[in-house]
């Protein structure tokens, strides 16, 4: 690091500092870190206040002022502490022309800034610096600035910090992945268990407050849409609702009086954790100097499955996920999605249909067609009515052929013959789990033969090398028979997700935004009208078909 001396055309020569006596600001600083160092007693800020008073006492004919900086609780490697910046305030404006420390880490942990601060803004603003532990005074002894201790013992100060802000991470880093929840404040709609600050419990007046978002965002409800239904009907916004149970709670993002935006509600819309997974590690500082928040690829989250209540079933955040990734519009001064807006495809070019009003009809037309270029894609127009009647048919004639399907199957599945089968296969794999053990036997008494004499070494690696192709045979018939079993049992004679979506809706008679959400993956609009209706069981349908 570069000396004081010849800073700027100046020395450190005492002809370039005032005449006593000194006009002082003594700095005191505490921070967690220095807890964890483990002299917190001389480090406290009183014990730095009463040994830094003392020598201005001792030495009350240098010094005509004192004024008093003081930051407690703020780290050294951050210089946005309000006590050091009225410090370096009142530098500038000459208020002070000397700093008192009780020693060099007080002043900061950071290598560069405390270099800079000593070696190039107070030797060039002719401030006096004093470091008590250290021995440094600049005034009375110039070289103490310029000497090894400084830098070293600033690099000393600035790796502590490194260290410690590493080991912190690690148990951090060790408690998310076990699942247990580390941050200060619950998520909205959780409250941290009182026998567990760790673990999560369910805040039911906000809980419900969750359901009705997710809810509200099913049945078509626009995420600007539900921002005013909450603000209309007074719901405290999360950091509102935190300050109105008693925390201390600060949001740096919040207005005076903060209301529900469609950012809180769409991070509520796609926050894992209400399904019952603790998902931490989304954001991190940049390093233990620069303590900006950047985002965290979602690989890389600490996400562990069931540790806590869960506010919303796995299935219905699934289903606004999905949602979520679609084009959708709002009908205009409408606070709902239009019935089909984010589901249709033109079945050429594969882009969205865009909705038009014509003669008091309602149309779609591909997008492509009417808004990029007519010779890229043709118009694929279909009318609302007639798409609105020939999807209802669709899905209706699915369900009662699915249901249908499997009660067929249910019924076979409980027939002898199905018996008889699962017999025939426990009977097989008996048979080649006997032949599997026979042939390790024998293998092991070859090895043993070998051992006695009994057999030459390339009569034992030729038998070794047969059996061993022997064992790989029956673990392969093996795994075969298990997986024909498996599907035997697995047969959808039970009430799967999917046979449950089709038995809510086998009586409907009207077609819903609702039914389209969960059964509906697309559709598919032909040139001539016609359409295919993809919906989201159909790789399970096919199976059984």
């Amino acid at each position: 690091m570069a000396r004081t001396r010849n800073r700027g055309g100046q020395t450190a020569d005492r002809a370039y500092y005032p005449a006593s006596p000194w006009q002082a600001g003594k700095y005191i600083r505490l921070s967690k870190e220095d807890v964890g160092k483990g002299n917190d007693d001389s480090n406290s800020v009183l014990n730095q206040k009463k040994l830094l008073d003392e020598y201005c006492l001792e030495h009350s004919d240098e010094f005509s002022v004192t004024a008093e900086y003081s930051d407690d609780g703020c780290t050294g490697t951050d210089t946005n502490r309000i006590g050091f910046q009225n410090l370096i305030a009142d530098v500038m404006n000459q208020k002070i022309n000397c700093v008192i420390v009780k020693d060099l880490s007080r002043l900061s942990r950071n290598y560069s800034d405390a270099g800079s601060l000593i070696e190039n803004l107070f030797v060039q603003m002719n401030v006096r610096f004093i470091s008590l532990s250290e021995g440094i005074d600049s005034y009375k002894d110039p070289d103490s600035v310029s000497s090894l201790v400084v830098p070293i013992t600033n690099v000393m100060n600035d790796n502590f910090c490194y260290q410690t802000s590493k080991k912190i991470r690690q148990v951090f880093d060790y408690k998310r992945r076990n699942g247990e929840f580390i941050g200060g404040f619950a998520v909205y709609g959780y409250m941290k268990n009182p026998q567990d600050r760790h673990s999560l419990i369910i805040d039911e007046e906000a809980a419900e407050v969750i359901r009705n978002i997710y809810m509200w965002f099913l049945e078509g409800m626009s995420k600007n849409a539900i921002v005013r239904n909450l603000n209309h009907h007074g719901v405290l916004c999360p950091s509102e609702y935190k300050k109105s149970k008693g925390y201390n709670y600060q949001n740096p993002f919040a207005e005076n009086k903060p209301l529900w935006c469609a950012k809180t509600v769409g991070d509520i819309l796609k926050n894992r954790l209400f399904t019952g997974d603790m998902v931490q590690g989304r954001q991190r500082v940049k390093s233990h100097k620069i303590h900006k928040q950047v985002q965290v690829p979602e690989k890389e989250w600490f996400i562990v499955e069931n540790t806590h209540e869960p506010i919303i079933e796995k299935n219905v955040f699934n289903q606004v996920q999905e949602l979520l990734k679609r084009d959708t519009r709002t009908a205009p001064a409408q606070n709902k999605l239009y019935l089909f807006s984010g589901y249709l495809r033109c079945a050429d070019c594969c882009k969205a249909m865009t909705r038009s009003e014509v003669k008091g009809f309602v149309y779609y037309f591909c997008r492509t067609y009417k808004d990029q270029s007519k010779t890229a894609c043709s118009k694929h127009s279909v009318k609302h009515d007639l798409l609105e009647a020939a999807v209802l048919y669709t899905i209706q004639q699915y369900i009662y052929l699915y249901i249908d399907s499997t009660s067929i199957i249910r019924e076979v599945n409980a027939s002898p013959l199905q018996k008889s089968q699962s017999a025939r296969l426990d009977g097989l794999i008996e048979s080649k789990k006997k032949e599997y053990i026979k042939i390790m036997r024998y293998k092991q008494s070859v090895y043993q033969d070998w051992k006695d004499g009994e057999i030459t070494h390339s009569d034992y690696r030729h038998m070794s090398e047969d059996y061993e192709r022997q064992i790989i045979s029956v673990k392969i018939i093996l795994d075969n028979l298990a997986v024909e079993k498996a599907e035997l049992e697995n047969a959808p004679e039970t009430e799967n997700h999917s046979l449950t979506a089709f038995r809510k809706y086998q009586t409907f008679d009207k077609l819903t935004r609702e039914i389209l959400v969960e059964l509906v993956d697309h559709i598919n609009v032909y040139e001539n009208g016609s359409i295919i209706v993809r919906l989201k069981f159909a790789d399970e349908w096919h199976r059984i078909a």
